[in-house]
């Protein structure tokens, strides 16, 4: 084996484009790289492992034309890449002065072009760069994008605290009370609920307006539905809202939304966490068909309570003289609720598959 002293000359192996130089030394675990260009000549000298082992490997290369005298360069673990830019931007037909090619200089096959298909790569790059501009220069600037992203940030920031308040509240209660916290839950939170879920109607509205980008059809099921089964329901009758069905109702609705605001507030500043994200697209799963079960177990409870009442029955003028009681309404309300989170499940589960699903890898 060679001593530390002897000097030894790596495999260099080069390519070009128009405007740069590229040389690949092959050493492993290069030390100490000392790479200079003086006079339009390349100097190299550092400790590496090559061909005659570990060692110090050195060489020159003489420019063929004129470069910059700034060279940059990058090490790997079995390898050391230079790059060096040429003063003008064009094809050279050698690398060196000298025309007789040194030994340990070789072509670089796996970046190796001739003139014609640098040209090309050349004009495709000039040709993307100049449909980038002119895409660029199309799309419309939205110059009211930070208001919209601060105005949906509070939105789910409001959204987020006020559910929030209503979980924790129901969750000491339930701790402290037990089961007996179940027949007072409408009367301790229905204020904080009936504000979270009309502010929930803006949610439409920016869905109308483009502020966001969401399937309609789901965004009014759900709001529409959980305002019917509130205000309607259990607003209307006094008798609902001492019912425990209420506490399972509204249980699961926050907890839902204890993640799905939390996740969009972070997303209007460009915040992702993975957690998070997991949560937000994997809870619904359990949560959602238990939230459909409860609201069908409070729809079928009022059922019998509204036909008691009459409240809300349609009476039909002369000469029909026919009531139609709500009841009836609810039933055909239990049917659809059934059948309609059949578009909210769908509209779910891509958007699971979208964020949670495997990547695909780009094929180079």
């Amino acid at each position: 084996m060679p001593s530390a002293a002897t000097s030894l000359t790596p495999q260099v192996h080069w390519a070009q484009r128009h405007h740069e130089l590229y040389l690949r030394v092959e050493l492993s675990d290069v030390q100490d790289p000392d790479i200079a260009i003086t006079d339009n000549v390349l100097h190299f000298k550092a400790q590496g492992h090559g061909a005659k082992g570990n060692n110090v490997y050195q060489f020159q290369i003489g420019f063929l034309e004129l470069v910059e005298p700034q060279p940059t360069y990058k090490m790997t673990q079995r390898q050391l890449n230079i790059t060096v830019k040429k003063k003008e931007s064009h094809w050279w037909e050698r690398l060196t002065k000298q025309e007789k090619r040194p030994l340990f200089l070789a072509p670089d096959f796996d970046r190796w072009l001739d003139e014609s298909d640098a040209e090309m790569e050349l004009k495709a790059k000039e040709e993307e760069k100049i449909n980038k501009i002119h895409l660029e220069n199309r799309t419309p600037k939205d110059s009211l994008r930070p208001l919209k992203k601060g105005y949906l940030f509070m939105y789910n920031l409001v959204q987020f605290l006020g559910f929030s308040w209503i979980f924790v509240n129901m969750t000491v209660r339930l701790f402290m009370l037990g089961k007996d916290s179940f027949f007072d839950t409408f009367h301790n939170t229905a204020d904080m609920m009936y504000f979270c879920q009309m502010l929930a109607f803006t949610e439409i509205v920016n869905t109308l307006l483009g502020v966001v980008r969401a399937p309609l059809l789901p965004v009014i099921l759900q709001v529409c539905g959980r305002n019917f089964i509130l205000s309607v329901v259990f607003g209307s009758v006094e008798e609902m809202q001492s019912k425990a069905v209420v506490f399972f109702v509204f249980y699961v609705w926050s907890m839902v939304e204890l993640f799905r605001y939390p996740f969009y507030m972070l997303s209007c500043i460009d915040i992702e966490w993975k957690l998070l994200t997991w949560i937000r697209y994997s809870i619904w799963i359990p949560l959602y068909p238990l939230g459909v079960l409860a609201e069908a177990v409070s729809v079928i409870q009022a059922i019998p309570v509204f036909s008691s009442t009459g409240r809300f029955s349609l009476t039909l003028s002369h000469p029909l003289n026919f009531t139609i009681p709500f009841s009836v309404f609810l039933q055909v309300y239990l049917v659809l609720l059934f059948l309609g989170p059949f578009v909210n499940f769908r509209h779910l589960y891509k958007q699971r598959k979208r964020h949670l699903g495997p990547k695909k890898r780009k094929v180079h």
